[in-house]
This record gives structure tokens, sequence and C-alpha cells, in this order.
């Protein structure tokens, strides 16, 4: 076998942060430039392990820089392979990654059939002519509902191939999940990759981490290419995952892996503030004092997360216009994240509950006052049940995907019930 080169990335989700234009683009310029660096670093041929768009039908703006990409690096002569993952596939339906494929801009390895929990069915697989790898995967699927695929299939075809073997999956490995994911995602087993693989493309955790495989190849999951929620971003710029792409080099003897960031550390800052009993005017000098106190360089993107009540009124975007001006005269990029930012009295001045068997069934679901915790005690207790199911019952948007519909009650669940802790992807 002769040596070679190839490059891996996992989890860009093109098409997020649609609700922050900024991100968005940060996020796009990212995904580019890790294409780039495939083809700089002499990448024979790329691997997309799942997430490469944010939903099945993202915007065409947004596909329209990708696949011209993947167009000029498959023109040099390289190739592409992907498989789908938890966003980017929907069962029974035609998504951007199949128009792509079908375009000839990629290939797709995974089998997308859908099929019976537990029937067995035999892994295919694809050789790259140029250097003579094998590549088979497992594309992912929304809640873990790939885990069975994995335990019913049948591998020997593929791991009695001849080359070097690469087996790409979009799922967390149980043994290799970072501790803070542990009690929040069950994934598959290292015992249910198929064995004797060289190299083990991992996506779908935004959390960079590299172990063996079952056998002793190479498994590596480079983490998202920048991150679609706030812990992504934080995770990146402490150092704690990569933002990027894998640049591995294989020969006979070894297996090579490079992280190569393609968002530099330092390019964006988070900054907590708690604008609880203060005035919109003092909301606004503190957003000013806080963000130029970072004293970053220019071109930094600084993203003030608010959070709490303020003393009065509403808390607006337009309130804060004039501070975020001021904050931006020195050439940063600020952009403010006000979704925990509470409305006072809001509850309080609510009609709860709304009829009197809705009043009879959550007394009688919050038993006696004596008998409740403090956070339900009294009259806090029949708001809180009533803005809950108020929220969670709010119906999903025209467009809004199902993983982001989910996410939009998650967040603000834990804002009612004032819990802010981790959300993996």
């Amino acid at each position: 076998m002769r040596r070679f080169v190839f490059a891996h990335l996992a989890d860009a989700h093109v098409g997020a942060w649609a609700r922050n234009p900024a991100l968005r683009d940060r996020l796009r310029t990212a995904v580019l430039r890790a294409i780039d660096v495939a083809g700089e670093r002499g990448a024979e041929f790329l691997l997309i392990s799942g997430d490469l768009f944010h939903t099945p039908a993202p915007e065409p703006a947004e596909v329209a820089p990708i696949a011209a990409a993947l167009r000029s690096f498959v023109a040099a002569g390289r190739r592409v392979y992907v498989i789908y993952g938890s966003h980017d596939y929907v069962a029974h339906r035609t998504s951007w990654l199949d128009v792509l494929a079908e375009a000839g801009v990629f290939v797709r390895v995974a089998p997308e059939a859908v099929r019976a929990d537990g029937a067995a069915w035999s892994l295919p697989w694809t050789r790259d002519e140029p250097t003579g790898a094998v590549i088979a995967g497992v594309s992912g699927r929304s809640h873990g509902l790939d885990r069975e695929y994995f335990r019913s299939m049948d591998s020997t075809a593929f791991r009695s191939a001849v080359g070097y073997r690469i087996f790409q999956f979009h799922a967390a490995v149980d043994e290799y999940l970072p501790s803070h994911f542990r009690d929040k995602i069950h994934g598959v087993h290292l015992e249910d990759l198929p064995a004797g693989c060289d190299y083990y493309a991992g996506g779908h955790i935004h959390y960079t981490y590299e172990g063996t495989g079952p056998g002793g190849g190479r498994l590596v999951n480079p983490g998202a290419v920048f991150g679609t929620s706030r812990t992504d971003l934080e995770n990146g710029e402490a150092g704690r995952t990569h933002r990027g792409l894998a640049i591995v080099t294989a020969d006979e003897r070894s297996t090579t892996v490079e992280m190569v960031d393609t968002v530099p550390r330092g390019s964006i800052r988070t900054i907590d503030i708690d604008v609880t009993g203060r005035s919109a005017e003092s909301v606004a000098a503190l957003v000013v004092d806080r963000v130029q106190a970072e004293e970053a360089p220019p071109g930094t993107l600084v993203l003030p997360h608010l959070f709490g009540t303020p003393s009065s009124g509403v808390l607006s975007a337009s309130d804060l216009a004039p501070a975020v001006a001021l904050a931006r005269q020195t050439g940063l990029d600020v952009q403010l994240d006000l979704q925990e930012v509470e409305v006072p009295g809001a509850s309080a001045e609510r009609v709860v509950p709304e009829s009197q068997v809705e009043a009879e069934e959550v007394e009688r679901l919050l038993g006696p006052d004596r008998e409740r915790p403090d956070w339900l005690a009294g009259a806090a207790g029949p708001r809180l049940v009533h803005d809950l199911l108020a929220t969670l019952g709010t119906p999903k948007g025209e467009g809004e995907s199902n993983l982001d519909y989910l996410q939009a009650r998650r967040t603000d669940a834990r804002r009612l019930l004032r819990v802010r802790d981790e959300i993996p992807p």
C-alpha cells in the first residue's frame, strides 16, 4: 500500500444559527475554510461523517457555496465520501444530500433504505480506486434510532476486503464519551463497530476525542467544525475541543492524525451579564462596559448573554441598539443574546389557571401545599405549571426542523425552571 493523505470532518451544520446571521456566516466561512484546507494539505479524498447541513432542506443560499467548494475539490481529481447525520437525514423524502449526490458532487457511502428493527443486513462498501482504500459506513438517525442498525449489521464482506479499511459513523461511542455527556447520551458500544478497520471516522458529538477501535485501528471524532450552541463556542475557545477537521496520513505501518482548527482561538468571546433588578439604561451601560473590558482585537465576535429579570418594562434589542452601536465602534462584532431575559411580572399578571377544570387538575397534581418543594409552593406553583404547559405546547413553526423545535422547547422549559446546563447535540 502506498502512502496517502485524506481529510475527515463532521458536524458542519451549514445553515445553523438561523436567527443570528453573523454566527451563521462565520459557521459557513469555517466550513468553506475546512474544505480548502483539505485540498491545501494534499488530501486525496474527504470524509464527511454526517450533518453537513443543519436540516435536510436548508436554504439554497446556504447550499450553493458549499456545493461549489466541493465541486472544486472534486474537479481537482479528488473525491468526497459522505454519510447522513441525525440532522440532514429524513426518511422517505429527498434531502439536499440526495440532490448533491445525484449531481456527482460526492459519493453516498451508507445504505439509506429503512429496515425493520432487528432485521439482518449486509454492510455494503465502496473502493477509492486511486488509493485502494475500502470505505463503508452507517448514517446517523435522531434519538439513537441507528443503534439497532449496528447490532443487526453483517460486516463480514467489508472486513474481508483487501485495502486500507475506513468505517464512517455518526453516533456516540459509549466507551469514549466525555464524562459530561455520559448521563445525557446513549450511544453504540465499541464492539458494535466492525472489527479490524484501519480508521474509524466518527461524528455526532460536538467534542473532539480519539481512541482505538475494535481490533486496533484509529478511532477519531474531530468535533464540530464551528458549533451550533453557546456551549460549543465556549468549549472551542477554551481549547476543550477542536473546531475544524482531521488530516490523516496512512501507510503500511501507521496512521497519523493531525487536528487542524479553522476557527482561530480568541475570535469569539462570550460574556454572561445578569440584568436582574437593573433598568434598561443600566443594562445598556453595563453591556458597553463589559464588552470594552474584553480588550479584544477588531473583528472579534463578542456575544453578551443576558439573563435575569430587569427592574421594569420589557428589555428588547431595540432598547440596547445604541449601546451595541457604541460597543461596535472599537471594531468588534457584537451580537446580543436575550433569550433568557425575563419579563417582570409576566407570570403574576397572567390569569392562572384558564378554567376551573384546569385549576382543579393542577392542584391535584401538585398535592397539598405543605408537601410541595419550595419552588412550587404557594401561588407560584400553579403559575409555573401553567407556563410550562404553555411553552411545551407551542406548535412547530413553518420550516422549523424537529430537532430545532425540540431544542427551543428545552430552552424555554429550562428558562422557566431556572436550570442552566449543557444539552448534547
